[in-house]
């Protein structure tokens, strides 16, 4: 039996539970159906075969959820830091002995491959240590004197909150937000994405085996115009932390704004790579290739513009071109693909659509830009070359694996082509000019960048984008900024001579 032949058999032992008892539900530490009794069938990426019935929720199972959450935040919210990180703690060491269920399940959820989701799970791991290990000083503040008065400042849990988590690479994303929100002493109601949402039922399994009280991680599944919406809009939902498209972050800001919900919004991205001809080429093109090729595309921080000095552009894409004609692309569970299928046929169509429009925008199809097999929702490694800013490919998320490369003159060229997108989330400098580099990324527009590497990510470190690509930065002590109230306490002293009115 070969190790694909091997790893499918692991898969069906784990995601037949699935198949049998459906993505139900998980309100106050109990497994229940939608309250309409409706569901949703959720297929898989790799055959189009149906994985499951998912619970259909409404506003019904949204508010159930809520109270729930509610109820917990009255116990949690007060329980020590210390203790909240050994629950923490405990969890992520559940994650980790769990972590080939979760990597198996997700890639058949979201046809990602297996070389990236088995370090997927264990970066959900990690989170939760991360975060665990700031919840004893998660309520620390300052103290601030004047010679008459003395202030304390606190930080106290939010209260419950939302969280609406995304389909790509859904896990861990989760744990992103979910971790410091368990860390800061907020309840949790989560909205999985429609499309693959069988993991967010393995997180909560787990962390209440862990010893997370009931009641503190709840799960509502269903659509985003009808459970999202729902979550959005609720009166005891305090703030939303959501990972998407903008346009969908567009809508839940308005839908908040009735309770004045606090939002933080992780959102789209056209992330300019930026190779210059003084740069580690070899390393360059490693780098440009991995931040679009892997995990399929689907991330908010591939770098999907490929700006190169035109004195080396033809020499790049062609080694570009050749690294994504070698990609193995097939089956998420063979140990050596690398670019498995997309997560859904409605989503294939739209990065399918894009190979037609680039053609018409007459840019040149280098490598790629067709449909692989018949079954699934595989598409090969794409570059478009002999492409310009304007162009649709160069100015819309196609969230694939599509490299759009353009070529520049000099730095000021550079800088008008990177920030000329209504996107800002990311940004990658290849150059071995370290005046250079200075220069450049005091001029992106950007949140994050990286200079001579791809995406590397620090923990304690803010994450997040402008423009369009978001609101507010995770990671660190900002994310507890966003989960948590300051609160200031002032304390007069003796000598501080209170004002009289009147005799």
């Amino acid at each position: 039996m070969s190790a694909l032949e091997e790893n499918i058999a692991r898969a069906k032992t784990y995601i037949s539970r699935f198949a049998e008892d459906g993505v139900m539900n998980h309100i106050g530490g109990e497994n229940v159906a939608a309250v309409s009794g409706e569901t949703f069938e959720i297929i898989s990426p790799v055959d189009l075969s149906k994985l499951a019935d998912v619970a259909k929720s409404d506003a019904a199972d949204i508010d159930r959820a809520a109270q729930a959450a509610k109820e917990a935040f009255k116990t949690w919210s007060k329980t020590p830091g210390a203790e909240r990180r050994k629950i923490l703690i405990k969890v992520a060491e559940a994650i980790e002995a769990r972590a080939e269920e979760i990597a198996f399940v997700e890639c058949m959820d979201t046809g990602q491959a297996l070389r990236f989701m088995s370090k997927a799970a264990l970066r959900g791991a990690a989170n939760f240590r991360y975060f665990a290990d700031q919840a004893p000083a998660s309520e620390d503040g300052a103290v601030t004197r004047t010679p008459t008065q003395m202030n304390t400042t606190t930080r106290r849990p939010i209260g419950p909150v939302g969280v609406i988590t995304p389909w790509n690479t859904p896990f861990m994303l989760s744990t992103w937000k979910i971790a410091p929100a368990l860390a800061a002493g907020c309840t949790v109601v989560q909205k999985p994405a429609e499309f693959s949402p069988m993991t967010a039922k393995l997180l909560v399994e787990i962390a209440e085996s862990a010893g997370l009280p009931k009641g503190v991680l709840n799960v509502v599944n269903g659509l985003g115009e009808t459970a999202g919406k729902s979550l959005t809009e609720h009166k005891d939902i305090k703030a939303i932390a959501f990972v998407g498209e903008s346009q969908t972050g567009s809508h839940i800001m308005r839908q908040g704004a009735a309770t004045l919900k606090r939002v933080h919004f992780e959102l789209g991205g056209k992330n300019p790579v930026i190779v210059f001809d003084d740069a580690d080429i070899d390393r360059a093109v490693d780098a440009a290739t991995f931040m679009i090729y892997s995990l399929n595309g689907e991330r908010c921080t591939s770098s999907s513009r490929l700006l190169v000095q035109d004195t080396i552009y033809d020499d790049f894409t062609d080694r570009v071109a050749k690294v994504a004609k070698s990609i193995k692309v097939g089956h998420p569970l063979d140990p050596e693909t690398v670019v498995g299928p997309l997560i859904h046929p409605v989503h294939e169509e739209k990065v399918l659509s894009y190979f037609e429009t680039a053609e018409k925008e007459g840019a040149t199809i280098a490598a790629g830009g067709e449909k692989i097999g018949k079954d699934g929702c595989y598409i090969g490694p794409t570059l478009f070359t002999n492409a310009n800013n304007d162009m649709a490919i160069a100015q819309e998320e196609i969230f694939g694996p599509v490299l759009t490369a353009i070529p520049f003159k000099d730095e000021a060229d550079a800088l008008r082509i990177a920030n000329d997108v209504e996107y800002g989330l990311a940004a990658y400098l290849w150059t071995n000019d370290l005046n250079r580099a200075m220069r450049m990324t005091d001029e992106l527009e950007a949140g994050m960048m990286w200079v001579n590497s791809e995406n590397i990510r620090h923990l304690p470190t803010p994450f997040g984008g402008v423009k369009s690509s978001g609101i507010g930065r995770d990671g660190g002590d900002w994310s507890f900024d966003f989960y948590m109230e300051t609160v200031n306490v002032s304390f007069p002293r003796a000598e501080h001579k209170i004002p009289k009115l009147g005799s």
